[in-house]
C-alpha cells in the first residue's frame, strides 16, 4: 500500500474514511452551526440570456467542456478559438457548431473581426499557464470582456492589466459553484477569526489529471485562508499527486475520473497532537467548472450591458448577487 509518509504524514485513509464524534459516554454527538444572524433573501434565478460566447481554449477537455455548457444553455459560440501551436490547423465540433481552431499568430487579427461582428461577444479562456498574461493584455487591448479560468500565470500582473485598461473580467483560481461557496464560507472565517489556529500543522494533499501542469489555484486560495487563521505553510510541502496508479490506490480516485479529477485534503494538527482538523472536497469530472464559467460568462455579460462602475470581479461575486443557475 502506498503511503504519503514521507513527505507528509497524512495516510490514505483520510480521503476515504467518514468519522462519528463520541462524547466521554461513547455516545454519538450531532456537530451542528449556528445559524447565521443575518437573514439571506432568497433570489429569483435571472432571466434566460443569449449572447455570442467565444471560448478560447476547446483543444482542450475543460474548455470543449465550457463550449458545450454554453451551447446547452442557449447561448451563440462563435466558431473560433485558439490554439498554443501555428501549425494547427483543424475545426472541433461543439452540438451542431464548427469551431475553427487558429495559431497564436493570428490571435489580434481574428479577434478584432469577431469584434466587430460580435460587439457584446464575451470571452472565457481556458488555454494554459503560460498563455495567461499575454491572452489576457489582449483581451485588454481589445477592450473584449472576458473570464479567466486558466490558472497560473503571474496573478499580479494579470490584474495590473486589467486594471491599467479599465477593462470587465472575472478572474478566479476556482469556477465550481459548491467549491467556491466553500472558499467564501473559508474567508469568512479568516476575517472573523484571525488567529484561530495559531501554532496548528497544516498537511495538503491535491490529486489532479496529469495534464494539470501547476499546483492547485483553489489550494493555493484555502492555504492562504488558513495563514490568515495564523497558520504557517511552506508551499513546498504541498503533496501534489498526478500518477495515476498513486491517484488509484492511495488516494481512490474512481478510474472513469483519473483523466478528470479535483481531490483537496487539508489536515490540520494542534501542537501537541490533541486535536485535528480536516478539510476536504472532491471532484470527479469537468460539468461543475464547466456550469460555473458558463454562469459567469452570464453575470459578466450583465456588468458590461448595465455599465457597472466596477470592472474586476471574481466567483464569489457571482455567487453572492445569486447569478447561480
Amino acid at each position: 500500500m502506498l503511503s504519503l509518509r514521507p513527505p507528509c504524514t497524512l495516510s490514505p485513509a483520510p480521503w476515504r474514511r467518514r468519522r462519528t464524534l463520541h462524547g466521554a459516554a461513547g455516545t454519538p454527538q450531532r456537530v451542528s452551526a449556528a445559524a447565521p444572524s443575518a437573514i439571506v433573501e432568497a433570489v429569483s434565478p435571472p432571466a434566460r440570456l443569449s449572447f455570442p460566447i467565444l471560448v478560447n481554449g476547446c483543444t482542450g477537455k475543460m474548455g470543449l467542456s465550457v463550449a458545450e455548457a454554453a451551447t446547452s444553455s442557449g447561448l451563440h459560440l462563435v466558431p473560433i478559438s485558439f490554439s498554443s501551436r501555428d501549425t494547427l490547423d483543424r475545426t472541433v465540433r461543439v452540438g451542431h457548431t464548427d469551431v475553427r481552431i487558429y495559431g497564436p499568430s493570428a490571435r489580434e487579427d481574428v479577434l478584432s473581426s469577431v469584434i466587430d461582428e460580435f460587439p457584446d461577444v464575451v470571452v472565457v479562456d481556458y488555454t494554459a499557464p503560460d498563455f495567461v498574461n499575454a491572452n489576457a493584455e489582449l483581451y485588454c487591448k481589445l477592450g473584449l470582456p472576458f473570464v479567466m479560468g486558466t490558472t497560473g500565470g503571474d496573478r499580479q500582473l494579470l490584474y495590473k492589466s486589467v486594471q491599467d485598461s479599465n477593462n470587465y473580467a472575472l478572474i478566479s483560481p476556482q469556477m465550481g459553484k459548491q467549491v467556491v461557496a466553500f472558499l467564501a464560507a473559508m474567508e469568512i472565517m479568516a476575517e472573523q477569526f484571525p488567529g484561530a489556529f495559531s501554532g496548528y500543522h497544516l498537511e495538503v494533499l491535491e490529486s489532479h489529471q496529469a495534464g494539470k501542469l501547476d499546483i492547485s489555484g483553489t489550494a493555493k486560495a484555502v492555504i492562504a485562508c488558513f495563514e490568515k487563521l495564523g497558520v504557517s505553510y511552506d508551499m513546498n510541502r504541498m503533496v501534489k499527486i498526478r500518477d495515476p496508479e498513486q491517484q488509484l490506490e492511495m488516494v481512490g480516485v474512481p478510474e472513469e475520473h483519473i483523466e478528470g479529477h479535483a481531490f483537496h485534503l487539508y489536515h490540520l494538527t494542534s501542537p501537541d497532537d490533541s486535536v485535528s482538523f480536516e478539510f476536504q472536497h472532491n471532484v470527479c469530472g469537468r460539468s461543475i467548472y464547466a456550469e460555473g464559467s458558463v454562469d459567469a460568462a452570464m453575470f459578466l455579460h450583465r456588468k458590461v450591458r448595465s455599465n457597472d462602475s466596477k470592472r474586476i470581479y471574481d466567483m464569489i461575486d457571482v455567487l453572492r448577487e445569486g447569478s447561480m443557475r
